[in-house]
C-alpha cells in the first residue's frame, strides 16, 4: 500500500522544523575523586570560543607527590568539563588558551569542589 504524498510532506516538514541538537559537551574524566570544573570560554567580545585548550596539572596524594596533566578543548558553545578531580589536592591553576589569547583561573578543591568558571580570553 503506497504512502500518501501528504503524509510524506508532513513528516518532512516536521523534521525540517525540529531544532538542531546542542553540541556534545567535551568531558574529561580524571577518575581521582568527586570534584569537577565546568568552563564557558568567551572572546573579549563575548562570543564563544571553539577549541580553546584548557590545561591543568593536578598534584595530589601525600605531599602532592602524584601528578597528572589534563587537557580538554571546548565545543562550539565554548563549553568543557573536567570531572573526577580529587577532593584533596593542592590548589590547581587552569591555563586556558586559543591562539595567542590566554587566561588563568584557580580552583582550590578544599573550598570549591564543584567549580564553574566563566573565562574571557584576552
Amino acid at each position: 500500500m503506497p504512502i500518501p504524498a501528504v503524509a510524506i510532506l508532513a513528516f518532512a516538514a516536521a523534521i525540517a522544523q525540529a531544532p538542531p541538537a546542542p553540541p556534545e559537551l567535551p568531558v574529561l574524566k580524571a577518575r581521582l575523586g568527586d570534584c569537577s570544573a565546568d568552563f564557558v570560554v568567551k572572546s573579549a567580545d563575548g562570543a564563544p570560543v571553539y577549541l580553546a585548550l584548557i590545561h591543568v596539572r593536578v598534584r595530589y596524594g601525600a605531599m602532592g607527590i602524584k601528578r597528572m596533566d589534563l587537557e580538554v578543548g571546548t565545543n562550539s558553545e565554548g563549553k568543557a568539563r573536567i570531572e573526577g578531580l580529587p577532593d584533596k589536592a593542592r590548589p590547581m591553576t587552569y591555563d586556558v588558551q586559543k591562539d595567542e589569547k590566554k587566561a588563568v583561573v584557580d580552583q582550590d578543591v578544599a573550598k570549591t569542589c564543584q567549580a564553574k568558571f566563566d573565562v574571557t580570553l584576552k
